[in-house]
């Protein structure tokens, strides 16, 4: 297949017009879901190729003009051709999957061979083909999926340096949030969750070691799934941390994000999991515990908090209240002992593993690169997490690490297990309103309360629940290793119960 990179300033919409000649109308594909879409297609009143077109339309709209979300930072060119063939195999009574058709957009350091760059958004990877897909994207092909777009994320994966602004990378520019353009859209899963929110792709995936698809969900009023720790593959994704590290599902929709992740799961998974889209109808939450210690900070998460315990308990749930929610602090310690270590390990044996190019193939040779570029590829903000993994000794701090790594998970277990041995979940807000984007003194966060359940491994779900003004306001689900079908059956009484996701504006 011919590799080539393509420019977001010169891509032609060759085929806009087969959208107009469709029953389907750009209007009614406004903000669709992913079973909209498939019943519009069964029913021969949308194509693949009017749905794609659709999505690259918006992106062209508000990506680098309108809005200039900056959410996407490439195309794939052999979009419309795949979704041709896809709408030729349907008219033929062949369907590959649960997805066929459905366009999707993954974050720029998932790795895919059709000739879209897999970056991390580095200046040190511009260009960088990979030789074959991530699995998870040999997954979403062979359920239909059309892969239409790379996503902007926060430079590798917001594991660079210190004091950094989230959805800024050196490739990508800054990511906006849609709802209000001058505040951050978080990170490091930024365009994935802004080209959700901003209605440029059905679906998305992100990545996440530690706040990075709840987060971004949260601040921008998606649905977002951080799973069980290797319910979903990792072979692929550029790293910072194998024990850590996961790929999720970012969508509009409680059910959407089922039906993703349906797909992305691992065999191992799926066979724990059963059918995540029918779970969607089945609440079989009976006690949570519903963690009020933020109520204090921001009068619209008490109000958010009120409805929600007021909604569980209609339907018969039992809500009971914690009033405060604190991590030791040696446990974000330990956590950074682990992840730089991890991160010397595992991202030296991905460039090994990937052929990168030798000038940047390895973490020293990159950290070289970078201060050699100076503000090309170091604007902002530095690169001390680089700098710090490139210094350790695999063999000589490995005794360390592990204390770090035992110890971490053993605190952040603490701090769940207890309650999840009484309750079937615990709904916890997940961080506070969008903050202004700073590139002078980094992200202020108010609060998040991703790092238990990033650490233990346990699975978590990010849902739209509230607005501070017109800023929105997530709720993250968090259950016991493996419970993500009940997570999703209470996310989806949740969904239907609560206000629904705000449209963004799109202004500032």
């Amino acid at each position: 297949m011919r590799r080539f990179q393509q420019s977001l300033h010169t891509f032609a919409f060759s085929t806009l017009a087969l959208l107009c000649s469709l029953p389907a109308t750009a209007a009614e594909l406004n903000n669709i879901t992913a079973q909209q879409a498939l019943f519009l297609m069964e029913q021969q009143k949308l194509s693949s190729v009017a749905l794609v077109n659709y999505y690259l339309q918006q992106i062209e709209k508000n990506n680098q003009k309108g809005a200039d979300l900056r959410a996407i930072t490439d195309i794939n060119r052999d979009a419309i051709k795949l979704a041709t063939r896809l709408d030729k195999e349907r008219k033929a009574g062949k369907i590959r999957g649960p997805l066929h058709g459905l366009p999707v957009v993954l974050k720029a350091n998932i790795a895919t061979k059709d000739g879209m760059p897999t970056t991390a958004g580095a200046l040190a990877l511009k260009g960088f083909l990979a030789k074959k897909d991530a699995d998870l994207v040999t997954q979403l092909t062979a359920a239909g999926a059309v892969i239409i777009a790379k996503s902007n994320l926060s430079e590798w994966a917001n594991f660079r340096g210190e004091n950094s602004a989230s959805g800024w990378s050196a490739l990508g520019g800054q990511t906006k949030n849609p709802h209000k353009l001058s505040q951050s859209p978080c990170g490091s899963s930024s365009g994935s969750a802004v080209a959700v929110a901003a209605d440029m792709t059905l679906l998305a995936v992100g990545t996440e070691t530690d706040g990075s698809i709840t987060c971004p969900a949260s601040v921008n009023g998606i649905v977002g799934i951080k799973p069980t720790h290797g319910a979903v593959s990792g072979a692929g994704i550029i790293p910072i941390a194998a024990s850590q590290d996961i790929a999720g599902p970012m969508t509009r929709t409680v059910s959407d994000a089922a039906l993703l992740l349906q797909v992305l799961a691992t065999d191992e998974a799926k066979s724990r999991y059963g059918d995540l889209t029918a779970a969607i109808n089945e609440v079989q939450v009976k006690k949570v515990l519903l963690v009020r210690a933020f109520d204090g900070q921001f009068a619209a998460i008490k109000q958010m908090q009120d409805r929600v315990a007021q909604q569980l308990q209609q339907n018969g749930i039992v809500v009971e209240m914690l009033e405060q929610w604190q991590l030791p602090e040696q446990l974000n310690k330990d956590e950074l002992t682990v992840l730089i270590y991890e991160f010397k390990r595992d991202l030296t044996q991905w460039l090994q593993e990937s052929q990168v190019p030798a000038a940047v193939g390895s973490i020293d040779k990159i950290v070289a690169f970078n201060q050699k570029k100076g503000k090309a590829a170091l604007a902002f903000y530095g690169q001390e997490y680089l700098q710090q993994a490139a210094a350790i000794d695999l063999e000589k701090d490995k005794a360390a690490y592990l204390q770090a790594l035992n110890n971490s998970k053993q605190l952040a277990k603490a701090q769940l297990d207890p309650y999840l041995s009484q309750y079937d979940a615990i709904l916890i807000p997940a961080y506070g309103p969008a903050w202004p984007i700073d590139h002078v003194k980094g992200d202020q966060f108010s609060f998040g309360t991703s790092t238990a359940a990033a650490v233990s491994g346990y699975p978590s779900i990010t849902i739209p629940a509230g607005m501070d003004g017109q800023l929105p306001l997530g709720l993250s689900l968090v259950g016991k290793p493996w419970s993500e079908a009940k997570l999703l059956g209470l996310a989806a009484l949740l969904e239907q119960q609560l206000p629904k996701r705000a449209i963004p504006a799109l202004k500032p």
